[in-house]
């Protein structure tokens, strides 16, 4: 009898159970332990427009923020500034992802982080009936909805990226 493979476990995924939100996990392979979010996409068979990335900010005041947004966009870091009250705004470094989030780059989820940021979710995502975003580790995502997911962490829904 074949073993049934247990769902993996992160505090992403523990949260999102929890609070009993419907939720589809999917996985990926990434063996250099980071894949773009347009691979991902392709590569979990899921349309791009479907797959949002969570991107994590630091504003003039120091405070941190967080934008997520479909993998094939750039960030307006201007309109992200505007949206948040700050003077400027820009990605925090590599190396602060994991002591500020607790989670690693390429698995950073907007849910479970180790304390709650100001959080914004591009406005296209309420064009789909679920979203895709990372599940709290690198080969991980997990689909819901993305008003569900805007409840659960308190996000606003904005224009956040980059036209053309």
């Amino acid at each position: 009898m074949a073993k049934k493979e247990k769902e993996p476990k992160t505090n992403a995924v523990r949260i999102v159970a929890a609070k009993k939100i419907p939720y589809e996990l999917h996985t990926y392979e990434a063996p250099d332990g980071f894949l773009s979010g347009v691979s991902v996409a392709a590569q979990s068979h899921i349309d791009p427009d479907k797959v949002f990335k969570t991107l994590v900010l630091v504003g003039h005041s120091k405070e941190h923020y967080v934008c997520v947004i479909p993998v094939a966009c750039e960030l307006d870091l201007k309109k992200a500034a505007k949206f948040f009250g700050e003077k400027n705004i820009e990605m925090i470094h590599v190396k602060e992802i994991t002591p500020l989030t607790g989670y690693i780059k390429g698995g950073c989820s907007p849910v479970g982080m180790k304390k709650p940021f100001k959080t914004a979710i591009h406005k296209s995502s309420r064009e789909q009936s679920t979203i895709c975003v990372s599940g709290g580790k690198v080969g991980l995502q997990m689909e819901l909805s993305p008003i569900q997911l805007a409840e659960l962490i308190g996000a606003k829904f904005v224009d956040l990226i980059k036209e053309g």
